[in-house]
């Protein structure tokens, strides 16, 4: 690495280690990470991984999550090798201990996209490479670095500029609310939920989110009208109302969420310069308004592409790029 950069060398300890939730990262480790995204992302720095390689485990679809990994990585000068569970020993029901470490002996970390979060924590447990959550049924902590990296370009540029802002969220208390308030509260962003009464987040993740803010003057509310969260926002946010392996729950959760529509109308009680997220796919007419994704307010596209320059950070620091 040529030159250090201020607040990177906080990101060495990271260095062959896990990253299954949000709240593994101290508020620093996030800082930093940001910052070298957008190193990254604009030519500034560049980091040589070369013949370092990526397992991916992914027992959920993937369209953003498969490619922007397997992208970082070539970016890095590194390879990506898609672990399919359908053409492994994975699908045949090898246990996790035995294929952990079996693949640490042929790869230098393992990015994995499953249901349960104690089966991601089994894989780290087993073994001795990192392992990266690319997205739990709880959690989705690379989701979240790219959503505040985008909140950070509307409002200067510097991820140092996003303590005191606020990010609204309406919908369902899912995994990618977890990970935005774990990642808020560790940035000092205001975070507010708002969810339909039975939707909510987990307690535990809501309490665990609180007890962060409280350390960075900053709050996490969770609230029952979209309206309460929106108002004076400067990002409003939202995801599909029934997540992977909830599909049977769709009509009834369309009833649910009904007007908990992200339109123009929830954008007019935003702040004036506030931007529009969602982390697809979505559902036009749905969970959000064609008018509200294709307005001047979103970032959708924008968001979307940052995944790929968050998890080049990530790779950099986990597989010892920073030196």
């Amino acid at each position: 690495m040529a030159g250090a950069h201020p607040g990177l060398e906080s990101l060495i300890p990271l260095r062959g280690g896990d990253l299954l939730s949000s709240a593994d990262l101290s508020r620093d480790q996030t800082l930093a990470l940001l910052q070298l995204a957008v190193d990254l992302k604009s030519g500034q720095r560049q980091i040589d991984l070369a013949g370092k390689v990526l397992g991916l485990i992914f027992t959920k679809a993937s369209t953003r999550t498969r490619v922007s990994f397997s992208v970082a990585m070539a970016r890095l000068g590194g390879q990506t090798l898609d672990l399919n569970p359908q053409v492994t020993q994975v699908g045949r029901g090898e246990p996790v201990a035995d294929t952990a470490r079996v693949l640490s002996r042929y790869v230098d970390a393992l990015a994995i996209r499953t249901f349960a979060q104690d089966e991601l924590a089994d894989y780290a447990h087993w073994a001795s490479i990192p392992v990266v959550n690319a997205l739990t049924d709880l959690e989705h902590p690379c989701q979240a670095l790219a959503d505040y990296l985008t909140l950070a370009e509307a409002f200067g540029g510097n991820p140092h500029n996003l303590a005191g802002l606020t990010l609204a969220y309406v919908g369902d208390g899912n995994n990618v609310a977890h990970s935005l308030m774990l990642t808020g509260a560790l940035l000092g962003v205001n975070v507010r939920v708002g969810c339909p009464v039975g939707f909510e987040p987990s307690r535990e993740v809501l309490a665990q989110s609180q007890a962060i803010a409280g350390q960075n003057d900053c709050r996490v509310d969770l609230v029952h009208e979209p309206l309460a969260a929106a108002r004076g926002a400067h990002a409003l946010y939202t995801d599909v109302w029934a997540s992977m392996g909830q599909e049977e729950e769709q009509a009834a959760r369309e009833r649910a969420f009904s007007g908990w529509c992200l339109d123009e109308a929830l954008v007019a009680e935003a702040d004036s310069r506030a931007i529009v997220l969602h982390c697809l796919p979505a559902h036009r007419g749905e969970e959000i308004s064609a008018g509200a994704m294709e307005g001047p307010s979103s970032r959708i596209f924008d968001q979307a592409e940052n995944r790929l320059h968050a998890q080049q950070a990530l790779l950099a620091a986990l597989l010892g790029g920073l030196g």
